[in-house]
C-alpha cells in the first residue's frame, strides 16, 4: 500500500497580527486559496490572535532567526498580500524580506509572490535589490497594473489580479437607506489642522440627523482619532454629539457594519473594498494611488488628499453617494479578477 502524501508546509510572509482589519481580510483569503494538502505557517505580530482566528501555526515576525528557522522546516515560501517589497516603511523591511527571498532559493524552496503590489522604492538600491530579487521567484501575482507595469519593465511577467481582499465571502443585501454615516479613517500627513477641519466642517453638514460611527480599522493607528481631533478643538460640536467610535472583532463584523450604513467614507483601502462588498454606498479619501485606483475600478467618488480640499466639493460629492450602492456588476468584475491570485498558490502544493 501507498504511503499517504504528507501535507506540503508551507511559510506566509506578511504583516498578520498587527490589528488591523485589512491584513486579517488578506490572510482570510490566502488560506482560503491554499491548497487542501498545504499545512501552513504564518508569521505574525500577535501569534495568538492570529492563532485562534485563524487556527493555523505561527512564528513571530519579528524575529528574523525564528522566521528562518521555521523557513528551514517548511516546503515553500509566500510572501502574502499587500505591499512588501517596499521602502516605504523601511529599508530595513525590505532586507528582511530579500533575506527570507534568498535563503528560499538557497534552500532550493519555491518563492510565490501572492497579490503584492509593487514599492514605493524610493532608493536607488531599493530599486537595485528588487530588481535582482525579482527573478529569483517561482511564480508571481500583482494585484494592480502599475505593479505589473513596473516588474514587466524589468524583464519580469506576473499575473495582474484586483486585491485579493475583493475575494472574501460578502454578506448581503444592503438594508442601510436612512443608516449611518460610517467613517474608516486614519492618520495621515497630507493633513494639516486646517485640513482636518474641512473634512470635519463637511461631515458637520452632510445628513446631520444620522449618527456618525468612527471604525478603527488598524487599532494601534486609528483607534482614538475622534478623541485626538476633538482635543485640537476641530471637530464641531453638533458632530460630536452624534459621533462615536465603534470597534469590531473582525472583517465579516465589518461587513455587517457595513451593509447598515447609508455612506462610508474610506481613507483605507480594505475599509473601501469591504464596503463596497457589503454593497453600501461608499466614497474615497485617497492618501495613496492605491485608493484611487480601487474608487475609480468601481466607478465611486474620490478626493485626492494631497489636493487643497472645498467644504462645498466635499458635502456635494458625499449627499450624492449618500444612500446609492456601487455597481453590482463593478464590483463582481473585481471579484473575478482577485481570484486569478489563487493560480501562484497551486505551485505550493
Amino acid at each position: 500500500m501507498a504511503s499517504p502524501r504528507l501535507a506540503t508546509a508551507v511559510l506566509i510572509c506578511g504583516y498578520y497580527g498587527e490589528h488591523n482589519l485589512g491584513d486579517d481580510a488578506l490572510l482570510a483569503v490566502l488560506l482560503d486559496q491554499l491548497p487542501r494538502s498545504c499545512r501552513p505557517v504564518v508569521t505574525a505580530r500577535d501569534q495568538e490572535q492570529v492563532r485562534q482566528r485563524f487556527g493555523v501555526k505561527t512564528t513571530d515576525r519579528t524575529r528574523l532567526g525564528g522566521v528562518l528557522q521555521a523557513l528551514g522546516g517548511c516546503d515553500a515560501l509566500v510572501l502574502g498580500g499587500g505591499s512588501l517589497l517596499q521602502d516605504a516603511t523601511s529599508l530595513r523591511s525590505l532586507i528582511y524580506y530579500a533575506l527570507l527571498m534568498a535563503a528560499a532559493r538557497l534552500q532550493g524552496k519555491p518563492v510565490l509572490l501572492w497579490a503584492q503590489g509593487l514599492g514605493p522604492l524610493r532608493r536607488r538600491r531599493s530599486r537595485a535589490l528588487v530588481r535582482a530579487l525579482l527573478p529569483q521567484a517561482t511564480a508571481i501575482s500583482w494585484r494592480d497594473g502599475a505593479s505589473a507595469a513596473l516588474a514587466r519593465g524589468w524583464g519580469v511577467e506576473g499575473l495582474v489580479g484586483s486585491d485579493p481582499v475583493w475575494s472574501l465571502a460578502r454578506r448581503g443585501p444592503w438594508h442601510g437607506a436612512g443608516g449611518p454615516v460610517v467613517l474608516c479613517w486614519r492618520p495621515v500627513t497630507h493633513l494639516s489642522a486646517q485640513g482636518w477641519a474641512t473634512l470635519l466642517k463637511a461631515l458637520a453638514q452632510l445628513a446631520p440627523d444620522r449618527p456618525v460611527l468612527w471604525l478603527p480599522f488598524h487599532q494601534e493607528q486609528d483607534r482614538g482619532l475622534l478623541q485626538g481631533l476633538d482635543q485640537q478643538g476641530l471637530v464641531p460640536e453638533a458632530l460630536r454629539q452624534r459621533s462615536s467610535e465603534v470597534l469590531v472583532a473582525d472583517p465579516q463584523e465589518a461587513l455587517e457594519l457595513f451593509a447598515d450604513a447609508g455612506l462610508v467614507l474610506a481613507m483605507r483601502l480594505h475599509g473601501l473594498i469591504l464596503a463596497a462588498l457589503a454593497g453600501s454606498p461608499c466614497t474615497a479619501l485617497s492618501y495613496d494611488p492605491k485608493v484611487s485606483a480601487a474608487a475609480a475600478a468601481i466607478g465611486c467618488g474620490d478626493q485626492d488628499l494631497a489636493q487643497p480640499q472645498q467644504v462645498e466639493d466635499l458635502l456635494q460629492q458625499w449627499q450624492a453617494a449618500l444612500d446609492q450602492p456601487p455597481s453590482p456588476a463593478a464590483i463582481e468584475a473585481q471579484r473575478a479578477l482577485s481570484r486569478r491570485h489563487q493560480e501562484v498558490l497551486l505551485l505550493a502544493s
